[in-house]
């Protein structure tokens, strides 16, 4: 597969600039790690360790293609890995027809986003402003790095790349600036194949028999015992894509197709949008590269102009050919009817290729005042002017928005009128980092006032059990609370256990377990989607019994009802603000399970990663960044947590962009390279 992709002239595979940046990140790499020595390495993780070596261009050219999947095949590796073991071992039984009958639901990539693109109408200054804020894992392979790439008279670009890219896929020249969130679209469609009778690796297109690719790979791996051994494996491929373990019966397979099986083009894509000079520009290279392969862009320019699009690679079916081929009723997943040819993906004529939807069909937005998304459906990119006439498979339209984008829809809202404490209305760069950072919990300003009613009415709850629990501490906690998730919003923790608990399935006493009944007062009405659902249906048994639940557990364990995120969830040592997405929090964080009995979360896994506010001005552009997590994941690197402490405090960095400004700083260090 990369063989034929690198192959392929650009813009269809890497252009001459693309090969040459991969050749030189290889070669930076190769040269520190000669020159340091494997024994020297400063991180502790890898020093001295036998699987560290030099890379090659493959290596950087595997990790971008698997990076490109990660809406795709990326999250069924084991279920392709598999299907030969599945084979075989329906091949041994003796009792035919009993293998695995499930079928793999659709899957989004965890990471989210939130993103501003201010126009210069929603600028006190007029100019181009916009907000980054990816929420990316905070430890492994898909951690961000800063860089300022320069080539004088080509390329000046700062901003965030993913390990082992050497791109920049989130940052800002001198006049344009680009952002992007997860996208709502399907990146791939399932295939139900019918098998050919008696023949499980033969399947059946328009009547006639097509047999099932066939390939034997070889890994070496490591047990157990440390032992290594070479393990070889079977994969099973079809005209669609490969062949899945789950869901293989006697008389159906089930096939993947990822339309960003071959994809490499975003690389490209991401070079030429760092050389945009405004807006224009930038369409231009999507237009040119059709390949950002699993999210929104969102972008500004000195100009004043923002931007919004799904500009994503999307498989080409039409919501006429996905009732029509739908081969099982699962409003989740998309599996087509493999069994005819009507049924593969469509083409259009200003598409890059055929299978993907062209330009021409992509959810797009250009806008003087402001664009905005936050992992939600393009409809509401800007609620002035609603985008609805697109296929479903980008995402659905007049559907319940959850808390996180209607918090970041109500937070520009109110820095436009000046109802948000700020001061004048209208965006400038302090005021775009003080609304990011605000730590708004939306869930409790929608409830809060219906809660504190119950309480009032009835000083004494039910729990789950039926124990009856005094609240009257914790209902005085919640009214004194500040309604934020800062470091030291006392009453911040009881209100997220309540609220998780509201949200938790509930076990009758015969044992079953049923779902949550909605306790939203006011339910979701699409004329009204920014102001509704909202209200707390005290009428529900639910309600009572999640606070009651609540201050149990924390009076069991003996932790405070004022328990603070300062106290409960940090990374490492540092503290850190912020509360969960499912509560409404803008600036959202992920820890790895449940609170503990001595008050602690697990260490902040995924959140706000790489924060960039910037204002694009005719003088140069205004930025300030914090990476959440810090420059260094090595635990004996100065950096390792610096950018941490800047983060659970409210800070940001001062960005240097220009040469002026660089050549001004008093620490300057410069090594030059022969």
């Amino acid at each position: 597969m990369l063989r034929r992709v690198l192959a392929r002239p650009a813009p269809y595979g890497p252009s001459a600039e693309l090969r040459a940046l991969v050749d030189g990140y290889v070669a930076g790499f190769n040269r520190y790690l000669s020159d340091t020595g494997v024994a020297r390495l400063p991180d502790p993780a890898c020093r001295g360790k036998e699987w560290v070596g030099p890379i090659t261009a493959t290596d950087v050219w595997m990790n971008l293609l698997d990076l490109g999947r990660l809406g795709g095949s990326s999250s069924f590796k084991e279920a392709i890995a598999a299907s030969g073991q599945a084979e075989e071992q329906a091949e041994n039984r003796k009792e035919p027809n009993q293998p695995d009958r499930t079928v793999p639901s659709k899957t989004v990539p965890a990471p989210g986003s939130n993103a501003f693109a201010i126009g210069r109408e929603a600028t006190r200054d007029g100019h181009g402003m916009l907000l980054a804020d990816p929420h990316f894992p905070w430890n492994g392979s898909r951690r961000f790095y800063q860089v300022h790439l320069t080539i004088p008279g080509v390329l000046d670009v700062s901003g965030g790349s993913l390990y082992g890219t050497p791109v920049v896929q989130i940052g800002h020249n001198a006049s344009v600036a680009w952002t992007h969130t997860v996208s709502h679209a399907q990146r791939f469609t399932l295939y139900q194949l019918k098998l050919v009778p008696g023949q499980r690796t033969a399947y059946l297109v328009d009547g006639r028999p097509e047999p099932m690719g066939r390939q034997e790979v070889s890994v070496t791996v490591r047990n157990a015992q440390g032992q290594i051994n070479v393990v070889t494996t079977t994969l099973y491929t079809s005209r669609y894509g490969p062949v899945l373990a789950t869901g293989w019966t006697e008389e159906t397979a089930i096939a993947l197709a990822d339309a960003n099986a071959a994809n490499l083009r975003f690389a490209d894509e991401w070079l030429a949008m760092g050389a945009a000079r405004d807006l224009a520009a930038l369409r231009r290279a999507q237009d040119t590269h059709q390949g950002m392969p699993f999210v929104y862009t969102l972008a500004t320019d000195v100009g004043g102009e923002a931007y919004f699009a799904d500009a994503s690679v999307v498989p080409h079916v039409t919501d006429e050919q996905a009732e029509r081929c739908r081969a099982k009723d699962d409003p989740e997943m998309l599996l087509l009817d493999g069994s005819t040819s009507d049924c593969l993906w469509g083409k259009d004529a200003d598409a890059i290729e055929p299978g993907i939807f062209g330009p021409a069909a992509q959810p797009r937005l250009t806008r003087v005042d402001y664009v905005t998304n936050a992992n939600a459906s393009p409809w509401l990119a800007n609620p002035k002017a609603p985008l609805t006439d697109y296929p479903r498979i980008y995402g659905d339209t007049r559907t319940e928005r959850d808390l996180r984008t209607r918090v970041g829809l109500d937070m520009i809202a109110q820095r436009l009128s000046g109802d948000d404490g700020l001061g004048a209305p209208g965006f400038t760069l302090e005021t775009l980092q003080r609304t990011a950072t605000g730590k708004r919990n939306l869930s409790a300003e929608l409830l809060r006032p219906d809660l504190r009613a119950l309480c009032r009415a009835t000083p004494v709850m039910t729990a789950t059990d039926g124990e009856k629990v005094d609240v009257r501490r914790a209902c005085a906690t919640l009214t004194a609370w500040d309604g934020r998730a800062r470091l030291d919003s006392r009453g911040a923790i009881l209100w997220r256990e309540f609220f998780l608990g509201l949200n938790r399935p509930q076990r009758r006493p015969d044992g079953t377990v049923v779902p949550p009944k909605s306790w939203w007062k006011v339910p979701f009405d699409p004329e009204h989607p920014l102001t509704t659902p909202r209200g707390l249906d005290t009428a529900n048994p639910a309600v009572p019994a999640a606070l009651a639940d609540a201050v149990r557990a924390f009076t069991a364990d003996g932790l405070p009802l004022t328990l603070t995120p300062g106290k409960a969830q940090r990374y490492g040592s540092v503290p850190v603000p912020g509360c969960t997405e499912g509560e409404g929090c803008f600036d959202r964080i992920r820890t790895g399970g449940a609170l503990s009995k001595e008050g602690r979360y697990p260490d902040v896994n995924t959140g706000s990663s790489f924060m960039m506010a910037v204002e694009l001005t005719p003088a140069g552009p205004r930025t300030r960044t914090v990476l959440t997590y810090s420059l260094s994941a090595s635990s004996a690197s100065p950096h390792h947590a610096d950018q941490t402490e800047l983060f659970s405090r409210g800070q940001w960095v001062t960005e240097r962009f220009t040469e002026a400004e660089i050549r001004a700083y008093p620490r300057l260090t410069t090594t030059s390279l022969r």
